[in-house]
């Protein structure tokens, strides 16, 4: 079934974007963070039909908010940090003042997220946020694909593929043949006719 085969796809590729994000940022490698606030963002807007854009584009590291989408109302944090500090963190800023009537997301990009779905939130500035619906991670991701009508599922996978699928090696695959080409030249194949 093409479903199986795209879920499973697009499954192992955003958990292993995850554990990667999770190992760098262990070593201060952190050019995967940057790169999936807008990764994260093109693929909210397949799943949600948002139009999220990178805050980075409009005005340099904004505190506490990285994607908006203004006409929905949507404002959204892309964390491999998945604590509750950082959520409060987060809801804190000030930058909400500009961002009244708009729904908040966390999006832990490295870590489950099931606990931290569970506890309460510190809320200053009174931000529409509910923790069960608005904690988003790659678990809640993959259940919503999984539940995708095939055609979606297909434009996913493909999105995915082109992000975070590898490119042929073309070197890589003329080796391969050039060994295969050897070991056959090697063999005595006319005892192997008959």
């Amino acid at each position: 079934m093409n479903r199986s085969t795209y879920f499973n796809y697009i499954e192992e590729k955003i958990e292993l974007l995850a554990l990667r994000i999770e190992k760098r940022g262990k070593i201060n490698l952190l050019d995967l963070n940057i790169y999936s606030e807008t990764f994260f963002a093109d693929l909210l807007n397949m799943l949600f039909d948002y139009q999220l854009e990178n805050l980075n584009i409009i005005k340099q590291n904004v505190e506490g908010i990285d994607l908006v989408d203004k006409k929905n109302k949507v404002i959204a944090q892309v964390s491999s940090t998945c604590t509750k500090q950082k959520v409060e963190t987060s809801l804190k800023r000030n930058i909400f003042d500009d961002y009244n009537g708009f729904r908040f997301k966390f999006v832990s990009i490295s870590k489950n997220a099931d606990k931290l779905r569970e506890l309460e939130f510190n809320n200053p500035h009174g931000v529409l946020f509910s923790p069960k619906d608005d904690i988003i991670d790659a678990g809640t991701i993959l259940n919503i694909i999984l539940s995708m009508s095939i055609d979606k599922q297909k434009k996913v996978f493909e999105f995915i593929k082109k992000e975070l699928g590898n490119e042929i090696d073309i070197v890589k695959v003329d080796s391969n043949l050039a060994t295969i080409i050897n070991i056959l030249a090697n063999e005595d194949l006319a005892h192997s006719i008959e």
